[in-house]
């Protein structure tokens, strides 16, 4: 069987399919103006009196900016009567800085009457330091305790103080200002140069306001982002008595070094001792060898004829007396006078 198509019924299905293909396209084109415009923020936006563009928000996705982070602080300044501009806060996003934060802390300048543009704000802001947090500690001073710093007094008595340190940011030094680690450590010096100034440890701890004053007095805020506004000496406790214990080392030290000095005065005795013992034994070999040449002498004077058999009978009577009265007068000495002789002869 053969089917005929009309004209009528093709041109319906071509309508049909020119629909679909129609209805398609609206809904990707409202997709993409749904994922490109924020629609919502736009009406906070009008609402809320702050002049932004649907184009503007189209432009900030395409620069990769997240609207919102924009939007919501502007609608916050706009509330709060600051004349902001989106582009300046749009700039300040994308070099990396924290706009809500910029935005919070100018609301909180403007109401607690300090003076603090949005350019100083940003330029706070991107040096890395939290500008909201300065903005408080302008209007509430913060409390910086030091840690234990010990210093001794000219008396040698150690002592151990702990200061507590009010300051308040200073906006104008924020930038380029050193940080709460510079004023402990200048704290810390004035500590140690009062406390080391002193005659005796007592004059501190009768009056401890020497030292607030004292460190008050040098300016050490001086290059910082704070402003000291004072110094309480929290705690002071006596160390030792290092002076004491200096002297103490100290004599020791130089009894150490009066023992290696006797020491060596000691060794060097005793090497002389026995350089004498041995030159002492090096003569006794001389007189042995001279006495060994007697006999010979005596043997030599017999055969040329010098010396008579008579003679030697003498001599030999001579030797045996002199040996004879020797014995006699040691037997008669003190038993220690004989040891020292014996000591004497080895």
């Amino acid at each position: 069987m053969n089917f005929v198509f009309s004209p009528t019924i093709a041109a319906i299905t071509a309508n049909s399919a020119s629909v679909i293909i129609i209805g398609a396209i609206v809904i990707i084109v409202l997709a993409v103006f749904m994922r490109y415009v924020p629609l919502r923020l736009w009406i906070s936006a009008m609402a809320s009196g702050v002049r932004v563009g649907i184009f503007q928000l189209v432009g900030m996705r395409i620069r990769k900016v997240i609207p919102a982070r924009i939007i919501n602080p502007m609608i916050k300044a706009t509330k709060a009567g600051l004349k902001l501009s989106l582009n300046k806060l749009e700039s300040h996003y994308l070099a990396g800085g924290n706009v809500d934060k910029v935005v919070n802390a100018l609301i909180a300048a403007q109401g607690a009457g300090i003076p603090l543009d949005f350019n100083q704000a940003a330029t706070i802001d991107l040096a890395g330091r939290d500008v909201l947090e300065a903005v408080q500690m302008s209007v509430n001073p913060r409390v910086i305790e030091t840690p234990i710093i010990a210093a001794i007094a000219k008396d040698g008595i150690e002592l151990r103080a702990k200061a507590r340190v009010t300051v308040r940011a200073n906006i104008d030094r924020l930038i380029g200002g050193a940080g709460e680690e510079t004023v402990i450590a200048r704290v810390g010096e004035g500590i140690v140069t009062t406390v080391g100034s002193a005659p005796t440890h007592k004059d501190v701890l009768e009056n401890p306001d020497l030292i607030s004053q004292t460190v008050l007095n040098k300016g050490l805020d001086a290059g910082t982002a704070f402003e000291i506004l004072s110094i309480d000496i929290a705690d002071v406790d006596v160390g030792r008595n290092i002076g004491a214990q200096l002297q103490i080392d100290q004599a020791e030290a130089d009894k150490r070094i009066a023992q290696a000095k006797a020491e060596e005065r000691r060794s060097m005795a005793i090497a002389q001792e026995h350089e004498n013992i041995a030159a002492v034994q090096g003569m006794r070999a001389k007189v042995i060898e001279a006495e060994s040449q007697v006999p010979l002498a005596i043997a030599e004077a017999f055969r040329s004829g010098k010396l008579g058999i008579m003679d030697y009978y003498n001599m030999e009577n001579i030797k045996a007396d002199t040996s004879m009265r020797d014995n006699i007068a040691k037997s008669a000495q003190p038993k220690s006078a004989q040891q020292t002789d014996k000591k004497d002869k080895n």
